[in-house]
């Protein structure tokens, strides 16, 4: 069975026994679960002082083959901090000397990009953490499969209702979380991709910030030079009658009427119980049929069998 190994390198896990719950959660499923100590690990908001957070980092690179997946413990803030100080290099080189899932979301975003941006072939995943899924109080059985399903198949394809014209597209897919990325404009720490496939999600941003961020990201020419993009979750804020019929969808169509590529929309993926797992660069091809679209994604690493 697959051995797992934590990182902290955000926020420090105020749900303690969350974290606690999804380590009990995957050793009984048949996983060892390595460096556990980091999940009290504390400095001030963070999982430990940036030397000790930047540590976590460092370790991957000397991960033995033995060592199948890197999950990080939760997001919250910390990475922005030590992408100046991170060795790309030597991650991407661990990654090619056998397969690691890297696997996070939130935060972790900025260290998923920058790592792509400096390697192209450095694949990891977006997908669940320890405390916010696998230590939730009831496991999400979708969330459970489909992060297996993106660790184990060299191939694998999602489908989901959603609304937009007809298409297909293929390129890289990247992305994360919206906020995350709207942050790394400008710097060095931006892939600079171009024809790929943008997934993006958030979570306690009403529409209106949304799509303040994604106008930034426009304005920078990113995102009319992807092939298409996708919207995933965007949850945990209310409207109200100021708003006047202002809503997510209404933000999309105003979307739709800037943008020169597809947008998608209705893909469970992010800050929620129910997510998919998806691989940060890896080859993509999407389609929309009907009131259908469909992903599916090759060229990731895999757990052994």
């Amino acid at each position: 069975m697959p051995v797992i190994h934590l990182i902290a390198p955000s926020g420090y896990c105020v749900k303690q026994e969350a974290a606690l719950r999804g380590v009990e959660r995957l050793v009984s499923a048949g996983h060892e679960v390595e460096n556990q100590a980091v999940i009290s690990r504390r400095f001030q908001r963070f999982a430990g002082d940036d030397n000790a957070r930047l540590s976590d980092l460092s370790e991957i690179a000397q991960l033995g083959n033995s060592t199948d997946i890197v999950l990080a413990v939760r997001g919250g803030y910390g990475m922005t901090r030590l992408l100046e100080s991170i060795d790309y290099g030597a991650i991407a080189h661990r990654l090619e000397q056998a397969p690691l899932a890297i696997c996070g979301h939130s935060d972790f975003t900025v260290f998923q990009l920058a790592l792509l941006a400096r390697h192209p072939q450095a694949i990891t995943f977006s997908g669940p953490m320890l405390a916010g899924n696998f230590g939730s109080e009831d496991l999400n059985t979708f969330t459970w499969n489909h992060f297996w399903q993106a660790l184990q198949e060299p191939e694998f394809t999602l489908q989901w209702v959603s609304d937009s014209t007809p298409f297909e597209a293929s390129g890289t897919l990247w992305g994360g979380n919206l906020s995350m990325i709207a942050s790394l404009v400008g710097s060095p720490w931006l892939p600079n991709i171009e024809g790929g496939i943008l997934v993006l999600e958030d979570v306690n941003e009403h529409p209106f910030r949304v799509e303040r961020m994604l106008m930034q990201l426009l304005r920078a020419g990113i995102l009319n030079k992807q092939r298409a993009i996708i919207l995933g979750s965007f949850n945990g804020t209310t409207l109200n009658t100021y708003d006047d019929g202002y809503n997510f969808d209404v933000m999309c169509d105003f979307l739709r009427s800037k943008l020169t590529v597809p947008l998608v929309t209705g893909l469970n993926f992010g800050h929620e119980a129910r997510t998919v797992t998806l691989p940060l660069g890896a080859a993509a091809r999407l389609s929309h049929q009907g009131d259908m679209a469909m992903l599916t994604l090759s060229g990731h690493p895999v757990l052994r069998r």
